[in-house]
């Protein structure tokens, strides 16, 4: 593998890793400044269109979240020039902030096309695909044993990680 195929490649994983920041941080202008501008967001039935009405509708479904965490495990990319595409293995989970609080836990994969325009990668097209799920009731005692030693995270802007200015400036 060449140089420049090495530094794509970080390049694209960085581009993904980015998204489930933005996601989980309910950071919006992270996540739209990750499309192009002619891009396509497919979550299937849940939406279909473009990165500015995904923005739109992303407050829509996450706000009745109180947490969500999107993590990337396997990564696969193929790149040919400016165009690439990609296909990651993720683990999507959310809690809900009402009663009776669940947690619905998503494993399948992103199926992204990427392009570099004027030596930028974004997403060209991002569809999501659905392997196995489940939806269980939160185990209240559970988590807040499990959470009791540790600084809680936040799905907004009250996240510890915000006090990071590196990681606060993502999207700027």
């Amino acid at each position: 593998m060449n140089p420049q195929e090495l530094g794509d490649r970080e390049e694209l994983r960085h581009l993904v890793t980015r998204y489930c920041r933005g996601i989980d941080r309910r950071d919006y202008d992270l996540v739209r400044s990750l499309y192009w501008d002619d891009a396509i967001d497919d979550h299937g039935e849940m939406f279909c269109g473009s990165p500015d009405d995904y923005v739109k509708w992303l407050p829509q479904v996450l706000t009745p979240l109180d947490c969500t965490i999107h993590a990337i495990s396997n990564s696969l990319f193929v790149i040919d020039g400016d165009v690439a595409q990609g296909e990651h293995y993720s683990y999507n989970f959310h809690r809900t902030r009402e009663a009776p609080r669940q947690e619905i836990v998503i494993h399948g994969r992103y199926l992204d096309r990427y392009e570099r325009r004027d030596g930028v990668w974004k997403f060209a097209r991002r569809k999501i695909v659905f392997d196995h799920g489940y939806i269980r009731p939160v185990d209240e005692e559970g988590l807040a044993g499990a959470g009791a030693d540790a600084e809680a995270g936040s799905d907004g802007g009250g996240d510890p990680s915000w006090g990071l200015p590196l990681l606060a400036k993502l999207g700027k």
